[in-house]
């Protein structure tokens, strides 16, 4: 499955801001059957909450190192969801070590974080969304919308991290993979940029074109070039910051 699968990975300033994308993504092996795939998107409202988001990505990925390595010299077999709380639990301890270290405040730690865990031999994943975002798979959405309100890794920091994860409801166990994507909510925020008339397109056919659609497949920067569809042909533009990684089997 490893050789025929495609990644396709995608990230974007939004029209609304000006200094900086504030999305991150990471994509990374675990194993020789397992991979990491991931985005975050720091909170607006945070203090340069790019920093966040960078920040947990590369923990992840520098995580993720540490159990391929160890994958290597110990043969034992992991799951999904094994290798999703022991990932998790690292990323807790690690922030919380650099939270002290830096003297960070929590809302210089604000960002929200969709994380896959993906066997990519049975074609099975382990997500957790921490806020907000969209998760598609096989054509069906699972959307975490929190009005506004996400929910922040670094607003619990202070926990065992035990407590924390046991609360988690935002788990999805997934079979059969054969398209999955993970996104930030930018996804959400696609708008007209100009004056100019356009043929028109509901979001639903946003995330089709994006999410589910094949049409580009054959480019590695087939999300790019949708993208850049969506703009030429009807005029819009995410006004957040928009990330995607797209996984087809």
């Amino acid at each position: 499955a490893y050789e025929s699968m495609k990644i396709y990975t995608y990230s974007q300033i939004g029209t609304f801001h000006t200094n900086h994308n504030e999305d991150f993504f990471i994509q990374t092996e675990l194993t020789d059957e397992h991979i990491l795939i991931a985005v975050s998107d720091g909170c607006s409202m945070g203090i340069e909450s790019y920093f966040a988001s960078a920040l947990i990505g590369k923990l992840l990925r520098k995580i993720s190192k540490s159990i391929y390595y160890q994958s290597f010299i110990q043969s034992t077999i992991h799951t999904n969801n094994q290798l999703l709380f022991n990932i998790l639990n690292q990323l807790f301890q690690q922030l919380s070590f650099i939270k002290n270290e830096l003297d960070l405040e929590i809302n210089e730690l604000l960002s929200t974080l969709i994380l896959s865990v993906i066997d990519t031999n049975n074609q099975t994943a382990e997500i957790i969304t921490i806020g907000d975002g969209l998760v598609v798979c096989n054509d069906k959405l699972y959307e975490y919308e929190q009005n506004n309100r996400p929910d922040y890794l670094g607003y619990h920091l202070h926990k065992k991290f035990d407590d924390w994860f046991k609360n988690q409801e935002q788990l999805l166990s997934l079979q059969n993979i054969q398209d999955i994507s993970l996104s930030t909510d930018g996804i959400f925020t696609f708008r007209q940029f100009d004056n100019q008339i356009y043929s028109t397109i509901s979001e639903q056919e946003i995330i089709n074109h994006l999410l589910i659609s094949t049409q580009n497949s054959s480019f590695e920067t087939m999300l790019k070039k949708q993208v850049i569809e969506l703009e030429k042909e009807f005029g819009m533009k995410s006004t957040d910051d928009l990330t995607i990684v797209r996984i087809l089997f």
